[in-house]
């Protein structure tokens, strides 16, 4: 290999190290610094629910108001959040214009089914552990949000707790019955004695 040919080499490889470091310096600055929203999901396809070690996710802010249902493939709005009194932040309003920065906000694009899409599309799960999903009741997602809209999620809440690949739907402490537990046994002491009648 010619030097010439190294060198063109050798570049690339670092300007892609260099765009992967920007790139997760954005995403680890966007924790950092940014709002923390949780948001509510909204059942999918169960098909699509999975995707290797992926949980694919979709949001309720995601839909469009019916005014901007036709809006094309690609346009990007902001939807103004707003935090409700069981803590889930609901879409106030959308925009084609990027609000003030005392504002909270997420930038979304609109995807070919016709919804936003917010980068926080996809979690990753370990392998094996995609049936605490599948048989969640609730799904919720907490994401941290900057001043620019970026969003990167936090963690996956499942069922009121946080997402553990550890924990099974039977000591899911989340999942609970309305069936009252068994009564004790009846103890009799060995000095008491019974009678069958008068």
């Amino acid at each position: 290999m010619s030097r010439s040919l190294k060198t063109a080499f050798w570049a690339t490889v670092a300007g892609q190290i260099i765009l992967l470091l920007a790139f997760i310096a954005v995403k680890e600055n966007t924790l950092r610094t940014g709002t923390s929203v949780l948001l509510q999901t909204v059942p999918i396809d169960p098909l699509s629910l999975l995707q290797g070690e992926f949980v694919v996710l979709d949001y309720e802010i995601a839909l469009l108001p019916e005014q901007d249902r036709g809006a094309a493939q690609g346009t990007r709005f902001y939807v103004m959040l707003l935090e409700a009194p069981d803590g889930v932040w609901q879409a106030r309003h959308y925009a084609l214009a990027k609000p003030g920065s005392d504002t909270v906000f997420i930038k979304g694009t609109v995807n070919q089914r016709g919804r936003l899409e917010f980068g926080i599309d996809t979690f990753f799960i370990p392998e094996g552990t995609g049936h605490i999903i599948e048989g969640s009741r609730d799904v919720k997602v907490l994401v941290s949000v900057d001043s620019r809209g970026s969003a990167v999620i936090e963690d996956l809440i499942v069922d009121g707790f946080p997402f553990d690949p550890r924990r099974t739907p039977a000591k899911n402490p989340a999942i609970q019955t309305n069936e009252a537990p068994p009564p004790p046994p009846l103890q009799v002491r060995p000095d008491e004695k019974t009678t069958s009648g008068p």
